[in-house]
């Protein structure tokens, strides 16, 4: 239950900071920022409990690269959404006086792509960083992951809103951030980016089991 309950506060703060930060300040440099920082301290915070993967996403991948018990996946992908869908009212509340948002609708193909690619990019360094027989113990892993989201969301966040987790989707359809007609855009390509980063570190490290 611990881990569990660890996936759950780490990813309420992750969604937490994204909806405060978006809605209160909008574009710009301080969003990216204070996502990539969170997400640092909380991977740090929990990571020697659950593995931190705050993301569904992060969650198949480490199930196909073999360190997440098939029994841990839908519990952790369970907390995972239900954290966003509170940390989301929870900035809806805190909040309420902001301007409502206008719903975008996403360029399918740009954002398929986007998320897909920049989803590849961060389970791929979190396998590599956090997973690692080669790496184990390092002291960066949390900021290696941080600074991957960071990236991605300077890079396309003003393509496809920069989730790069089902959770996070979820959260901004919620908060009207994005709309609910683009959500399965995230889905497919958040799970898809997931799943390939998993073969493609088993492809590239057979021995690493």
């Amino acid at each position: 239950m611990n881990k569990y309950i660890t996936e759950f506060i780490g990813t309420f703060f992750l969604v937490l900071t994204i909806g405060c930060t978006v809605i209160g300040g909008g574009a710009g440099v301080i969003p990216p920022l204070a996502i990539g920082m969170v997400l640092a301290v909380m991977i740090f915070a929990g990571g020697h409990i659950s593995g931190a993967h705050y993301n569904p996403a992060v969650t198949l991948g480490v199930w196909v690269r073999g360190r997440c018990h098939s029994t841990d996946v839908l519990p952790y992908m369970i907390a995972q959404v239900a954290a966003g869908v509170l940390a989301a009212f929870t900035v809806k509340f805190l909040r309420s006086g902001a301007v409502a948002p206008v719903p975008a609708v996403l360029p399918v193909g740009p954002a398929l792509v986007a998320e897909f690619l920049f989803t590849f990019a961060l389970v791929y360094v979190i396998l590599n960083v956090a997973t690692a027989k080669a790496n184990a113990g390092n002291s960066f892993y949390g900021l290696a992951i941080g600074m991957t989201v960071l990236a991605g969301a300077f890079s396309v966040g003003n393509i496809s809103g920069g989730a790069f987790n089902p959770a996070v989707a979820t959260a901004v359809c919620l908060l009207g951030l994005t709309s609910w007609s683009s959500f399965w855009v995230y889905l497919v390509a958040n799970f898809a980016g997931g799943a390939v980063a998993g073969l493609v570190f088993k492809a590239l490290n057979p021995e690493d089991k």
